[in-house]
């Protein structure tokens, strides 16, 4: 992974930004939101072309200071014919921090209001996509931060208009090569625009040749002429929206309730379905579970998705006022010196802000954590502890207008008679239909018809609570061999043990036995002279994934599949999907899954890179080398995470 470079901004003539590693200033000296809206709105036709739509998408090739973005958002706003949801995607190598994104927006007064928005969500310069929902949800910004000559490959979605805005074609040829043409060209929607203030002669045979029919235009004061495209192929979009916004969810744990309050954020209406006579009474339902990111070395596709994932959920938290959860932080100890030496190179090669991850010896990990240890580790300063069951209570509360919960529903088989899926009890009672079901039962999943081919596991998984009192108390959630969550109401939770091939319900005075082993492993006197036999806790049973990863998208077609290395030529089944194989990591998992579930059904932007959600697809197991791959459950360090 290449440590993403915070932008290092100057300031020259009328205050105007200027970068000096590629000697070019962000945007005219005068004028900054005029030429925006000339060169930019005006040059794609807008607001005008967005008029009666359902949604609009935008690409801008550098996000820079904001200032298009902004103009955008305004013009958006200010129009009252708009379009129902306005998609900004906009890549930028040298991201400037929230401090230098605010004096250089203070230059704009008009759009103080936006600009203190786009502030307050400002992620953390950290590569990859970020996707920030404004404006009610109605205005999504997808930031990526990367090289964007390199990164629009990662890109899927279906752009109605590009602001071509990256530094000129002299100091940064890469943005406007023939290459980069036409992988712009690829992400084209029926009738795409773009305007960028360059003529130059080799920018315009680069459009041509990406087939974009191009013409001058006069351009903004002090700047002669502009350029205007459009794209002149006439072929289909494959990223159609919906026309009926009706949707089945099966099961009201943290991946069910997560994707029902994404969808009905977007608009839709969404009937839950819960077999228990509550949400959160399976794998969700533990007092507390662990959120941080799990970071790698080599920055591998579980480390960026559960950054990503990270991130999404510190986002849904803030926008869930009462789900109870407790920013603490996250001491993640090293096993023995050569895993602390490991981790003490994996913080110097990500480079992460250190508010994000940072790595501290045993002295300042015992003060962190309140308790001496022998060794250090991770420190993740905004992490915490997550009660998932107040997560599923206040997502499913959200939007009382929209979502319909109805518990002590079971489903016991799930059909498509004609356009619309049917969700029947035993009885064969339609408990609800819709064009749209969500399977999102965890490992009940399997016991499906059209999930019995789900190479998922059901991990049984038992936690140990301990009266506060008789813990060891903690400043921080911990985690090395075991894990321990400070004192929640009174209660200290502790775990947790994994077993496969296992349907005992039951709590095991053997497995509070080991959790107790595993946390005196880090602190040898945790919870002295406490008896497991009077310990209690909880059972839950986790979808495990062969590799670990979430499954998440459209449901192949087994009946008409074959095995074959494209997983675009796998058939679906029509309006069935899947948020499933969460693991223990459901805290981390479940608000991007659900984003990215809702992108996927919508025909969105999606909020990942194709590569990961390529490695999110149910259809990866019907393809023969990931049979093969998938033929042994190799354990790692979630085994013992809470489950969530």
């Amino acid at each position: 992974m290449e440590k993403l470079q915070p932008a290092k901004i100057e300031f020259v003539a009328y205050g105007t930004p200027y970068s000096a590693a590629f000697d070019d200033v962000y945007h005219s000296a005068l004028g900054g939101p005029t030429q925006a809206r000339h060169v930019f709105l005006g040059g794609n036709e807008l607001p005008q072309r967005w008029q009666g739509r359902d949604r609009f998408v935008i690409l801008e090739t550098g996000f820079g200071t904001g200032l298009n973005f902004l103009a955008a958002w305004q013009a958006w706003r200010d129009d009252p014919q708009r379009c129902r949801r306005l998609h900004f995607i906009s890549c930028e190598k040298f991201p400037l921090t929230v401090a230098d994104l605010a004096t250089c927006q203070q230059a704009w007064p008009e759009f103080g209001e936006l600009a203190a928005e786009l502030q307050k969500h400002w992620p953390p310069l950290v590569p990859g996509m970020h996707r920030l929902h404004l404006d009610g949800g109605q205005v999504i910004l997808t930031l990526l931060f990367g090289d964007a000559s390199t990164q629009l490959r990662a890109i899927d979605a279906s752009v109605d208009a590009f602001f071509l805005d990256g530094f000129s074609p002299q100091k940064n040829p890469e943005l406007w090569s023939p290459q980069f043409c036409k992988g712009l060209a690829r992400l084209t929607a029926p009738g795409a625009t773009l305007a960028t203030w360059t003529v130059a002669g080799h920018v315009r045979q680069a459009l041509k040749d990406a087939e974009f029919d191009v013409e001058k235009r006069p351009g903004p004061v002090g700047k002669r002429q502009m350029l205007v495209g459009r794209f002149r192929s006439r072929r289909p979009d494959r990223h159609l929206a919906p026309t009926d916004r009706r949707a089945i969810v099966i099961g009201a744990g943290i991946a069910g309730s997560a994707t029902a309050y994404a969808l009905a954020a977007a608009g839709w209406q969404v009937t839950v379905l819960e077999q228990a006579d509550a949400p959160a009474t399976g794998a969700s339902s533990n007092l507390a579970g662990m959120l941080r990111p799990l970071p790698s070395a080599d920055d591998n596709r579980l480390s960026r998705l559960t950054r990503a994932g990270f991130l999404a959920t510190r986002a849904l938290l803030a926008g869930l006022p009462d789900a109870r959860w407790s920013p603490c932080g996250v001491l993640h100890l090293a096993r023995e010196p050569e895993h602390e030496a490991q981790q003490k190179r994996a913080v110097e090669q990500l480079g992460l802000p250190p508010d994000l991850l940072r790595f501290v010896d045993k002295d300042e990990a015992s003060q962190l954590l309140g308790q001496a240890v022998n060794i250090g580790g991770w420190w993740f300063p905004n992490g915490g502890w997550v009660q998932p069951p107040s997560v599923c209570k206040a997502a499913l509360a959200a939007f009382p207008e929209k979502i319909t919960t109805r518990f002590n529903a079971t489903v016991n088989r799930i059909f498509r008679p004609k356009t619309e899926w049917q969700a029947l009890d035993a009885a064969g009672n339609i408990l609800a239909e819709a064009p749209v079901l969500i399977m999102a039962s965890g490992a009940a999943a399997p016991r499906f018809e059209q999930f019995a081919w789900l190479p998922q596991r059901s991990g049984r998984g038992q936690v140990s609570h301990l009266p506060a009192a008789a813990g060891t108390p903690l400043k921080a959630v911990l985690f090395q061999v075991g894990y321990a969550i400070p004192d929640v109401d009174g209660t200290q939770l502790i775990g947790a043990s994994l077993s496969y091939e296992d349907d005992d319900t039951n709590e095991r005075e053997s497995d509070h036995s080991d959790n107790l082993a595993r946390l005196r492993l880090t602190l040898p006197d945790f919870a002295a002279g406490l008896d497991p036999a009077a310990l209690h806790g909880r059972v839950g049973f986790r979808p495990m994934s062969p590799d670990r990863l979430p499954i998440v998208g459209a449901v192949p077609d087994t009946l008409a599949a074959t095995p074959n290395t494209r997983l675009h030529n796998i058939p679906r089944q029509p309006g069935l999907w899947c948020v499933q194989g969460f693991g223990a990591r459901g805290i981390v998992w479940s608000a991007l899954m659900a984003d990215l579930l809702l992108s996927q059904i919508e025909g969105e932007p999606l909020p990942l890179e194709r590569d990961l959600v390529d490695a999110l697809d149910p259809g990866r197991f019907m393809i023969k080398a990931a049979r093969h791959s998938a033929e042994t459950f190799p354990g790692d360090e979630e085994a013992s995470e809470p489950s969530a």
